[in-house]
C-alpha cells in the first residue's frame, strides 16, 4: 500500500482524504504536475517547479510551498515508496473554503490544499509501445483557449483517449482549424527532410518540459528543429512522427487516421531521441 501526502500529512493511500468542499473536487479549480523517477531519482524537477509557478500565477492562485519544500516533499515520498522506475503526481488545489461558491475564497483564509502520490513504471526501455509506436486517431479539439495552464480539467482528454482505445488506436491528437495543436497528454512532433517539426508555443498548447528538453537535445545533436503548426495532411505524409511528454519521453507514433508513415514502424530519429533523452536525463536525474 502506498504513503501519500495530504496537505501536510502522510497516510496510508486508503485513508487519504479530501473535503467535498475543496474546489480541486468542486470545480478542478487545481492544477497538477507529474515528475518521472528514473533510477530513484527526479527527472527535470526544476521545470516543472517552474511550470507549476506560472499555471499557479496565472490562475492567480497562491503555491502552497516553496520549490525547496517541494523537491524535499518529492524525495521524501519516492523513498517512503521506494519507486526506482516510476513518477510522482503532485496537484495544488485552491483549498476548501467551507461551503460551495463560485467567487474565489480569501487565500488570507483558505489556504491552498496539495497532494501527492506515486506511481510505479517499468523501465524505459522495456516499454512495448515505443517498440511498436503508437496509433493515433484524430479528433476536434473542443478544449478551453487556455492549455497553456496544467489543470485538473483534463475530462475532453480522457475522452479522447477513450474514442481512440473504440478505434483501436493509443492515443488521440486533437485537430483546431485543420491544425494539429497536440496529443491528449502530450506534445506533437512530424520528422521531415530530416527537420523536425512541432507547434510553437502559445496559450493553444502545454508548454512542455519534455518538449523543452527534446529541443535542447536536438540541437545539441545538430537537429534542425522548426516550431510551426502543422496540417493533418503534413502529418500524414511525414517521414515520422512521435510524441514528448514526462510519462512518454520520445514515443514513436507509426500511423495517424489508419495512415501509416513510413515503413509503419518507429523511426531512427524518434529512436535517437528516446535513446538521448533517456541517457541525458539519467544523467541530470536529482
Amino acid at each position: 500500500m502506498r504513503t501519500v501526502y495530504v496537505n501536510g500529512t502522510w497516510v496510508p493511500e486508503d485513508q487519504a482524504v479530501v473535503s467535498v468542499f475543496d474546489r480541486g473536487f468542486l470545480m478542478a479549480d487545481a492544477v497538477y504536475e507529474v515528475t518521472t523517477v528514473i533510477d530513484g531519482k527526479l527527472v527535470d524537477f526544476a521545470g516543472h517547479v517552474a511550470r507549476l509557478d506560472r499555471s499557479l500565477s496565472e490562475l492567480d492562485m497562491p503555491s502552497p510551498a516553496t520549490a525547496e519544500e517541494l523537491l524535499a516533499l518529492h524525495r521524501e515520498i519516492v523513498a517512503k515508496n521506494g519507486i526506482t522506475d516510476g513518477r510522482v503526481y503532485l496537484q495544488v488545489t485552491r483549498g476548501n473554503p467551507g461551503d460551495r461558491d463560485f467567487l474565489f475564497p480569501d487565500p488570507n483564509v483558505t489556504r491552498p490544499g496539495i497532494v501527492l502520490f506515486t506511481q510505479v513504471t517499468g523501465r524505459p526501455e522495456d516499454s512495448a509501445d515505443a517498440k511498436r509506436g503508437l496509433k493515433i486517431l484524430t479528433v476536434p479539439d473542443v478544449r478551453w483557449g487556455r492549455r497553456d495552464i496544467k489543470t485538473t480539467q483534463l475530462l475532453y482528454p480522457s475522452m479522447g483517449k477513450m474514442m481512440a482505445k473504440k478505434a483501436r488506436c493509443d492515443d488521440a491528437w486533437f485537430i483546431e482549424d485543420g491544425l494539429v495543436t497536440e496529443g491528449t497528454s502530450n506534445n506533437a512532433w512530424i520528422v521531415k527532410g530530416g527537420k523536425l517539426i512541432t507547434r510553437a508555443l502559445s496559450n493553444e498548447i502545454l508548454h512542455g518540459i519534455t518538449r523543452a528538453a527534446v529541443m535542447r537535445y536536438a540541437a545539441e545533436a545538430q537537429l534542425q528543429v522548426e516550431e510551426r503548426s502543422f496540417t493533418l495532411e503534413e502529418a500524414q505524409g511525414a517521414d515520422e512522427a512521435f510524441v514528448t511528454s514526462a510519462s512518454a519521453f520520445v514515443m514513436p507514433v507509426v500511423e495517424i487516421d489508419g495512415v501509416k508513415l513510413g515503413a509503419g514502424e518507429p523511426g531512427p530519429v524518434a529512436r535517437r531521441l528516446r535513446e538521448i533523452y533517456l541517457d541525458e536525463s539519467r544523467k541530470s536525474a536529482i
